[in-house]
């Protein structure tokens, strides 16, 4: 009987071990981790109010021009993309190391490794996920053409898809603006408008941003007295270099229900300087989203790029 017993308890401790390694956990972007924080800031000693940080966010568009910056630069990049199943396990794997080179006004981009695995492809070649080929959009035009001179929030849309594309660059580049066109959410976007301040939270901090860089860290985080179906953003934190006021990091959190969209979407950006120039370093996204006309989709990103010369 003791013997029996053993081997029912290895045999357990067995399938658990080999379960555990097919439950690979979702990347899951934090708040920005480059940051160190210091201290609870009193915003009123640095003669500061709450409307200069919310005016700087509004009016930013330092995230926009860095994706442009970059497009002067030769630097490596490494792009990481999951895609997941209806249990949050792996299915499709996209890998990219490249080496970005400009010189005399034109730009290659020499792959290192590329590596793809799982459910990722259609039979045309295309992504199987709209997500992914979102991003796509977002990041890989940016590495080939980067943006015109145009506004990230402006500009009648040719198609639904185009449409679909630059309400994600407003919800990329600048949040915090109204997002036309989405049931229910629109004014939700809005969130430092007079109907949607009451239901936030303003908290401060000071920090060091990569390892030297001091800054103010300032969030906007829903209420807990707040109803979940009365906010889209539930999160938005904004780091601030305090000698020049710029902006060099975000984390945004934005989760919301109804019978026309679903979506659980976590964002970080972040930026340095080369040469003068506010540029990407690092992107971390996952998303849950489910539009209409397009299947629930899962999907996890990691963008890092480095190394970044003239």
């Amino acid at each position: 009987m003791r013997k029996y017993i053993v081997l029912v308890l290895c045999s357990l401790c067995f399938a658990f071990n080999s379960n555990a390694q097919q439950q690979q956990p979702r990347y899951n972007p934090d708040t920005i981790r480059t940051i160190v924080i210091d201290s609870v800031v009193n915003i009123h000693s640095h003669k500061l109010n709450v409307q200069d940080f919310i005016d700087a966010v509004l009016a930013d568009t330092g995230f926009f021009q860095a994706f442009r910056n970059m497009k002067k630069y030769s630097f490596i990049g490494e792009n990481y993309i999951y895609t997941y199943d209806k249990n949050n396990k792996i299915n499709g794997k996209v890998y990219r190391k490249f080496k970005r080179i400009q010189s005399n006004g034109k730009q290659t981009i020499d792959y290192i490794a590329k590596r793809d695995s799982g459910n990722v492809y259609k039979k045309d070649g295309k992504y199987q996920l709209y997500t992914v080929n979102m991003f796509d959009y977002i990041f890989m035009n940016a590495y080939k053409s980067g943006y015109g001179s145009g506004s990230m929030i402006s500009g009648k849309p040719d198609s639904k898809d185009q449409s679909y594309k630059d309400k994600l660059k407003i919800l990329i580049f600048a949040p915090g603006h109204r997002v036309d066109g989405i049931p229910f959410i629109s004014n939700k976007t809005e969130i430092f408008s007079p109907d949607m301040r009451p239901l936030y939270d303003y908290q401060f901090a000071r920090g060091t941003y990569l390892d030297s860089i001091p800054v103010y860290r300032f969030r906007v985080v829903q209420k807990a007295s707040t109803s979940n179906s009365d906010v889209v953003i539930k999160e938005l934190t904004t780091i601030f270099d305090t000698r020049t006021f710029q902006i060099l990091g975000r984390y945004v959190n934005i989760q919301y229900h109804n019978m026309f969209i679903d979506l659980d979407v976590k964002m970080n950006m972040e930026l340095d300087k080369f040469n003068g120039d506010l540029v990407p370093t690092k992107i971390t996204y996952q998303g849950d989203w489910n539009i209409p006309f397009h299947k629930d989709e899962k999907a996890s990103f990691l963008i890092v790029q480095k190394g970044y010369t003239k």
